[in-house]
């Protein structure tokens, strides 16, 4: 061997020239066998303590980095949780999502985070996530609803998963009770002696069955019939809950001959979009509009709306418990959380202007 060649080693060089530690050479530094390596800095039983200070001694001085993957894959499992949402940018799947994976980094397991808006993204997640395909270990659906069929074959074939927003039998799921909060949030415009009360209602998303606006909008029905009122068709109009496209919509409800004195915006971004729109047509909430939403925002404080709190960050928090609960279980029954909501009185809802 010439002096300028260097010695043969039994480890590959990567691309940068540093060459790459593997479970065998810690194993010939300890002087025991890979297995009781894998063992060791698994922090699995059956290892000598000895013989496990030895191991982390021997890795540590080498600079040993596990491959993962491989790791997980030998073990069966990925500690991935595949997480669905129809927008990751809004503010209320962002606290979801930030909740939920605050707990399940806890346990170990990464987040990996998927947008989906459509049956055909939905069909996808799914396939992308099935047992079979060895991604991740469980999935949670953010407000995406799932046929019962289809949740049924996901199940039947190991499949794990947890819902929030919508309840689906054989899924585990956190809920709030949508139909209460639309009827609170409409009775407290009623009972400051509103009688002409417009609705942003939240887009349906039919192709996805989402169900949430319908039963907000059933509960904003029962508390007209209740108070003897039958609600007008033409007060409701339909939105996103992006505030940009709900101060449009706004503008059509305020613009319009018969101006209703208060609004119900399903989502308190909606609502911000609402006192956009207000002050673009030189009207003052409560004075000339009331205004109520759902959610209680981290910026609803900031503006003095009145709203529905549902325990946004909370439902992640009871989202991670199931899911983690599922997956160190076997067989268990699908659980069903449903969490509270509260009414948070603020300063945009006062009685109507006298003619």
């Amino acid at each position: 061997m010439s002096a300028d060649q260097p010695p043969k080693t039994g480890n590959k060089h990567p691309p940068n020239g540093i060459p790459m530690i593997r479970i065998g050479d810690v194993a010939r530094a300890a002087g025991v066998s890979t297995a009781t390596v894998s063992r060791a800095l698994r922090g699995l039983q059956h290892v000598a303590p000895a013989t496990r200070q030895r191991v982390h001694a021997a890795a540590a001085e080498l600079d040993y980095r596990p491959n993962l993957p491989a790791a997980r894959l030998a073990a069966g499992t990925t500690n991935t949780i595949a997480v669905a949402v129809p927008d990751p940018a809004t503010w209320f799947n962002a606290t979801i999502v930030g909740a939920l994976g605050l707990e399940t980094a806890s346990a170990g397991y990464d987040l990996l985070l998927s947008r989906v808006a459509s049956v055909d993204e939905r069909r996808r997640f799914f396939e992308l996530n099935s047992v079979r395909s060895g991604r991740s270990d469980a999935v949670v659906l953010i407000d995406i609803a799932v046929h019962e069929a289809d949740a049924d074959a996901f199940v039947a074939q190991g499949g794990r998963a947890v819902s929030v927003g919508v309840r689906t039998p054989v899924l585990s799921s956190v809920t709030v009770d949508n139909v209460a909060v639309g009827c609170v949030a409409t009775e407290i415009l009623l009972d400051h002696g509103h009688r002409n009360i417009g609705l942003l209602s939240l887009s349906s998303g039919e192709s996805l069955n989402f169900s949430i606006p319908s039963h907000r909008a059933e509960g904003y029905a029962r508390a007209h019939t209740k108070a003897g009122l039958t609600p007008n068709p033409s007060m409701t109009v339909s939105t996103s809950n992006s505030s940009t496209e709900a101060r449009r919509a706004a503008h059509v409800l305020l613009g319009s001959a018969e101006r209703p004195s208060a609004i119900f915006a399903m989502c308190d971004e909606q609502a911000f979009g609402a006192m956009l729109a207000a002050r673009d047509l030189d009207l003052r909430i409560p004075d000339d509009v009331s205004l109520v939403g759902v959610d209680d925002h981290d910026q609803s404080r900031l503006v003095g709306l009145t709203t529905v709190r549902q325990h946004v960050a909370d439902q992640g928090t009871a989202a991670a418990e199931l899911v983690l609960q599922i997956l160190g279980t076997s067989n268990a029954p699908p659980q069903h959380t449903q969490l509270d909501t509260k009414l948070i009185v603020r300063d945009s809802v006062g009685p109507p202007r006298a003619a």
